[in-house]
């Protein structure tokens, strides 16, 4: 039985499901390649173009689908399944789109001009703000990159690390010191602009197929209109629906290990076993535990990704639910993925199986905001409090 279609609960959801479904399928095909050359595949950035995947979570007005949390993480989790490392790249893409639409981060001019390069010509797009000397940006590091106005225009000198499709992006929107302003600020810089630099420095472990390499900025110049946030009044972070993309798409890593084993399982049969493995017990019950521990992350997630959508004026009371979910769905899949390992044997070692990056893979989930230590810390506080 295919799990994947659980929670498909409208006509638009089924439409929604078909498109991912679909992407899934050709994305697949290019996953080796991408981990082998750790980058994202033009190919696949064009198959998601072609699709108006990269508009999805735009308004209606501006070319999209309007996407709800609930829906996108739909879509998301089965993109997982063809290319889980296809599908957390675009999920940046997409989740830094529902933000600014929803959240009215930016003056309603350059938020514009932003939707209209995406929704009419499938523009790229992401933050850049990780770096070297601070790490995630969730620990509250200031940023070492700098922007110094110098008449009309802010020149920016840094290092961005971490940096998700740093190679096929059309636009960075990339965290910096503001010296004028004394504040941390997010500035808008198309990918043609002079002084700006990709080092391919990208050579991890899983995930390799996100490319995030190292951003350089050399005295890159852009208009102080491209100043498009300003942080100058610090406030206590607010939740984030849109960052559940990340569990989205460990569970839809775990969910393709899963499928494949059981086809592995069924069709395997050693020499010494006069039936397929699929009909040895504790292979059955490996899968039993599969299962149930997918059962409870994505009704976990699904359950929160609803609420979020269902009461819009609660959303600041999930601030806890939300991390708990990430923390609960990664650990999992980890957990699914290493029971698949056992259930495949050896073999599931050989890079001519799927199962070893599946393997490596998830393990990348454990490292994405927030940090299992932030969100255990965050339920002990409320506990107490």
């Amino acid at each position: 039985m295919d799990l994947s279609s659980n929670f498909l609960q409208t006509d638009r959801h089924e439409m929604l499901y078909h498109k991912a479904e679909q992407l899934a399928k050709k994305l697949k095909n290019r996953k080796q390649q991408a981990d082998s050359e750790a980058t994202l595949p033009k190919a696949s950035i064009k198959d998601l173009r072609d699709e108006n995947y990269l508009s999805l979570t735009l308004p209606k007005e501006y070319g999209g689908e309007a996407l709800s949390l609930y829906e996108f993480l739909l879509m998301q989790e089965k993109l997982a399944e063809g290319d889980g490392a296809t599908a957390l790249s675009v999920g940046w893409h997409l989740g830094v789109v529902k933000e600014l639409s929803e959240e009215k981060l930016w003056e309603p001019e350059k938020y514009d001009y932003i939707a209209k390069e995406v929704g009419g010509n499938q523009k790229l797009i992401n933050r850049c703000a990780t770096e070297p000397a601070t790490g995630s940006p969730t620990r509250g590091g200031i940023p070492e990159t700098t922007a110094t106005l110098d008449g009309e225009e802010y020149v920016i000198n840094g290092k961005k690390t971490f940096t998700t499709m740093a190679l096929v992006l059309d636009y960075y929107i990339v965290t910096a010191y503001v010296k004028d302003k004394d504040a941390v600020g997010s500035i808008l810089i198309p990918k043609e602009t002079e002084g700006l630099r990709v080092d391919k420095t990208w050579d991890t472990l899983g995930m390799r197929g996100t490319g995030s390499d190292d951003l350089i900025l050399e005295n890159v110049r852009v208009p102080k209109e491209n100043l498009v946030e300003l942080n100058d009044k610090p406030k206590r972070p607010g939740p984030k629906g849109w960052l559940l993309h990340i569990p989205a798409c460990y569970l839809g890593i775990a969910l393709a290990a899963r499928n494949d084993v059981i086809q592995f399982a069924k069709e395997f049969q050693p020499n010494s076993l006069d039936k397929p493995i699929s009909e040895v017990e504790h292979v059955r019950n490996k899968v039993g535990e599969i299962d149930l521990k997918l059962l409870q992350a994505r009704y976990f997630m699904y359950s929160v990704a609803e609420k979020w959508d269902t009461y819009p004026d609660k959303r600041g009371q999930l601030m806890k639910e939300l991390g708990a979910v990430k923390l609960v769905a990664t650990n999992s899949a980890n957990e699914v993925v290493d029971l698949v390992m056992r259930i495949a044997g050896g073999r599931g070692l050989s890079k001519n199986m799927p199962f070893e990056q599946y393997y490596r893979d998830v393990r990348a989930g454990l490292h994405n905001p927030p940090m299992d230590d932030m969100v255990i810390s965050s339920l002990a506080k409320n506990a107490f409090s």
